[in-house]
């Protein structure tokens, strides 16, 4: 059920501005696998043009055998996206907007109540389940978001910053969730967490300036800080002459 990703040169521009200059990675089918850099490194316009929002300068990124170019729809279906911002409807009920969300993803009858059974007690639900999203918290509204991504079961799960705003508590709990899809799922998490990185991922990229840096290994940093030490060296900005 896990996704294999292979992005090949990777390059976008906007006018001058260079946003991805020749990126190639690969995740692994069942990998957690951590994206991170400072603001205007060039995390958001990769995850746009996995996703199919926006197509690349040159280069492709294919998922499971499928070209975001020329499969975009085939490529859309194999994926899961929590953002940052949730995009929810605050007027719903959990559960009405859960059966939403599953419609139209072609879930229907058995099968759809099945999905948002199992995403309840993924995510931990049972308690808001009848409450209207407007009046949750931010740790709660995080879940929701996260449970309708994986209604449809995808290969791939695409999470950006999902703990931004959370409480210590709630932040460890998402982190939890998160490292339990490891192995079932293809998970990508685009974070400013570094410990959230070192925690939850089994690889870690680190962008800066649109250029792909370094892939680290869990051996690498190992959740000792490791990681903070090489993203600071690594993204020192340069004086101008």
């Amino acid at each position: 059920m896990s996704a294999q990703v292979v992005a090949k040169s990777v390059t976008k521009h906007f006018g001058d501005h260079v946003a991805l200059d020749d990126v190639s990675l690969e995740i692994a089918p069942g990998e957690i696998f951590g994206l991170i850099g400072p603001n205007g490194a060039g995390k958001t316009t990769f995850l746009r043009i996995l996703t199919g929002y926006r197509l690349p300068s040159a280069g492709d990124v294919i998922v499971d055998g499928h070209s975001v170019l020329t499969e975009r729809s085939a490529v859309q279906k194999r994926i899961g996206y929590a953002c940052e911002q949730p995009r929810l409807y605050m007027d719903h009920t959990v559960q009405s907007f859960l059966a939403l969300m599953g419609r139209l993803r072609g879930l229907s009858g058995a099968s759809l109540r099945s999905a948002i059974d199992l995403a309840v007690e993924r995510f931990g639900l049972e308690e808001v389940i009848k409450r209207r999203v407007g009046v949750l918290s931010k740790g709660f509204r995080q879940r929701v978001s996260l449970a309708q991504a994986l209604l449809h079961r995808p290969p791939l799960l695409v999470i950006d910053e999902p703990t931004v705003g959370l409480d210590p508590r709630q932040q460890l709990e998402l982190r939890r969730i998160i490292q339990s899809l490891s192995g079932s799922h293809t998970v990508l998490l685009c974070t400013h967490q570094l410990r959230e990185a070192e925690a939850c991922c089994n690889r870690v990229a680190l962008l800066n300036r649109g250029r792909l840096v370094h892939i680290s290994g869990s051996d690498e940093f190992g959740g000792t800080g490791q990681l903070e030490e090489f993203f600071l060296s690594s993204t020192q900005e340069v004086p101008e002459a």
